[in-house]
């Protein structure tokens, strides 16, 4: 039964919902439930139906209404006595600033992208609120607790960007199965199922710089007066022939390369090959979406052979024609592509009560029983929710220590803009960013500003480095501040002449925020991947260890499972050594593997 200090706690407690999705719907219900009187919600999204299966609260008759609002008045109709307050709004606008936050108690996060993860993580920081942060992939979830200068920040451990290719290496000059696989995934499939007007016509340059975009102006338009086996043609006769030959003019480029060879259609398959293989009526195809395949229709049954240059443009034909002729949807194709993780109801309510009980903790300020909580797809060690305590904050995080960083960058051919697109907003996410050299103000967005300030920035911003009114060079330290999230960081420039292009395109390269003394000991043992569940994550060795460190002493982690989840059958004879530690950046979207666990769990620092 729960105490009075327990029931006090939580019923005078002012509570911030993030987010009323998959995790959020189960969250608001498990908040009401729990005996929380006051609860605000922010979403900025809508109901659509690809939500039903997953976010309860919601119906049919929903569809195109606001989360938050539908949200609030589906559980006040079960809890009409406590006070549900939602806005239909982005959590990054100016209302929502630092004195709003100073409102709550508690904030619970169960947001669906790191940007805004970020900037809710610096706006608590900044009123001094705990975070909890959650995030669930099919069975995979999580929920970790940030409390200011008690334990690591959201952003102490760096989130790896999603690993990018040049276009330009991409479309001209591949030399590894990625980049054909990217190719075809991010160009080329975008370019006929996405918008067309889209700034990638997959053409090449020549030597003379001429660009092919005149014989290609309309070359992914179908048109009227020709059937989808001759648009497939002209489409695979562009991509794999005229854009090759395009490609080899550059001499230059083929010096040390093996020179590729254009391919056309008339090359590798008669006319109407198409039409004699595959056939959709044929084969029978059915109007179930995930049935549509292009190996089926062409009567090809295992997926393990490997194709011969005409089965392979074979496949690609039929695949366009079978996507013309059924008009798949862009959400369709994707799942068929394989982009989207599909979510599971149950993991979002077992994570939905894993916040709850840490925000009770948080409201009670048991500090010692804070807790971080990986619930895991298969049991490991046998335990399919792994609790480990927070880790201490990192020194080194630029967010909440305030430790400088380092910019390489060719401060000679760099512009502003690039800074401030690359660097300001993509890498350190300020939203309204104010970047000052010493006392000189270089560049600042706000509506409060004049006409005469506005031209003098945006005159700024295409000036390179070097030649701003106030140089920037090797050496200089710029300091960066986001007044909306009252965040101030240091960055020191040093100039470098030459990058990288396959490992550094961005043209610049940030340092100095590193992970925190427990993770970084075995940084040359660990790998992470944050983005899309779509991209790998490397496989590294694991140290083989079996012990967890638990609040007082430390002992086997068979042991701490049975004590902290009797409930899970004890797995006999379990082979798996190293379950892998998940870190989720996006409900039902993204993650962060570590595949050394083991070295995370065992040599974390304790809280004090």
């Amino acid at each position: 039964m729960a105490s009075r200090k327990h029931l006090a706690a939580v019923k005078g407690a002012k509570v911030l919902m993030v987010g009323a999705g998959g995790i959020g719907c189960e969250l608001l219900k498990t908040l009401a439930l729990s005996g929380f009187q006051d609860i605000h919600i922010i979403d900025m999204d809508t109901i659509e139906v690809s939500n039903l299966n997953r976010q309860f609260l919601f119906r049919q008759s929903h569809v195109g209404q606001s989360k938050a609002k539908v949200a609030r008045e589906a559980v006040l109709k079960f809890r009409p006595e406590i006070s549900i307050t939602s806005y239909h709004a982005n959590v990054k606008d100016s209302d929502f600033n630092v004195d709003f936050f100073k409102k709550f108690n508690v904030v619970l996060n169960g947001l669906d992208n790191l940007d805004a993860r970020r900037h809710v993580n610096r706006l608590c920081l900044a009123a001094d609120v705990p975070l909890i942060e959650s995030g669930t992939t099919g069975f995979l979830g999580q929920v970790t607790v940030h409390v200011k200068g008690k334990t690591e920040c959201y952003e102490c451990q760096p989130k790896p960007a999603p690993k990018t290719y040049p276009v330009c290496t991409i479309t001209s000059t591949p030399s590894k199965f990625i980049h054909c696989i990217v190719w075809a995934k991010e160009l080329l499939f975008a370019k006929l199922f996405g918008d067309k007007n889209q700034a990638n016509d997959l053409n090449v340059r020549s030597s003379d710089g001429a660009s092919s975009s005149e014989q290609a102006e309309d070359v992914f338009e179908h048109r009227n007066d020709e059937d989808i086996e001759q648009y497939g043609r002209r489409i695979y006769d562009h991509v794999f022939g005229y854009n090759i030959e395009q490609a080899l003019s550059n001499e230059e480029t083929w010096k040390n390369r093996n020179r590729p060879r254009p391919i056309y259609s008339r090359d590798v398959m008669p006319n109407g090959l198409g039409q004699q293989n595959g056939s959709m009526e044929k084969n029978g195809a059915s109007n179930d979406v995930y049935s549509v395949s292009a190996m089926a229709s062409l009567g090809m049954k295992n997926p393990q052979d490997i194709w011969s240059l005409m089965e392979n443009s074979s496949v690609f034909l039929e695949a366009l024609k079978l996507f013309f002729l059924k008009r798949q949807k862009p959400f369709e194709a994707k799942g068929i592509a394989g982009n989207i993780v599909h979510a599971v109801a149950t993991t979002n309510a077992i994570i939905a009560g894993l916040i709850v009980i840490e925000a009770i903790k948080v409201l009670q300020n048991d500090t010692k029983n804070y807790r971080m909580t990986y619930c895991l797809e298969h049991p490991a060690r046998k335990m399919l929710l792994m609790p480990v305590d927070p880790f201490e904050p990192n020194k080194s995080c630029y967010v909440c220590s305030e430790t400088p960083l380092s910019l390489e960058i060719n401060t000679h051919r760099t512009k502003l803009r690039d800074v401030v697109e690359k660097i300001v907003r993509a890498k350190l996410g300020m939203s309204l960013p104010l970047i000052m050299h010493g006392s000189a103000l270089l560049y600042e967005v706000g509506d409060d500003l004049d006409e005469d300030m506005v031209a003098n920035y945006a005159a700024n911003l295409d000036k390179v480095l070097s030649e701003l009114p106030t140089p920037v060079t090797s050496g200089t330290m710029l300091t960066i501040e986001d007044l909306q999230q009252e965040l101030s960081c240091k960055i020191n420039i040093k100039h470098r002449e030459e990058f990288d292009e396959e490992k550094e395109p961005d043209g610049m390269v940030l340092s100095g925020w590193t992970q925190s003394p427990a993770v970084a000991q075995d940084d040359k043992k660990s790998t992470a991947n944050a983005g899309s569940t779509s991209n790998a994550s490397a496989s590294t060795e694991a140290e083989k260890t079996d012990d967890v460190e638990t609040t007082g002493r430390k002992r086997k982690l068979s042991e701490a499972s049975e004590a902290v989840n009797p409930d899970i059958p004890s797995v006999a004879g379990s082979s798996t050594r190293n379950p892998e530690k998940l870190e989720l950046v996006d409900d039902d979207d993204e993650l962060v593997i570590f595949d050394n666990w083991d070295s995370v769990t065992s040599k974390k620092i304790k809280l004090q």
